[in-house]
Parts: structure tokens; sequence; C-alpha cells
């Protein structure tokens, strides 16, 4: 959790808040791939799109 502190409190310093939504994007993407690489939930992930 002190990376995510860490990485706030940067953004925050250098005014670079902006970054704060692609970050999330970024981060429930890659949520999202490691979660379709189980075959269990595949076929829910795959009707959200």
């Amino acid at each position: 959790m002190s990376f995510f502190g860490e990485l706030f409190t940067f953004l925050r310093k250098r005014k670079k808040l902006w970054l704060l939504p692609i970050i999330a994007i970024l981060l429930i993407l890659g949520v999202l791939i490691v979660l379709t690489s189980s075959s269990v939930v595949a076929p829910f992930i795959y009707t959200i799109f």
C-alpha cells in the first residue's frame, strides 16, 4: 500500500492528478486480463463486452 501512497503523493505534488483516471483504467484492464485467463470466470467477463 505504500507504493500507492507514494504514487498519489507524487502525482499531487507534481500536479499530475489528471493521470489518475488513466492509471485506474489500466489497473481495471489488467485485472480483467488476469480474470479471463481462468476458464471458470471467462464466460462472465466476455458477456460484459
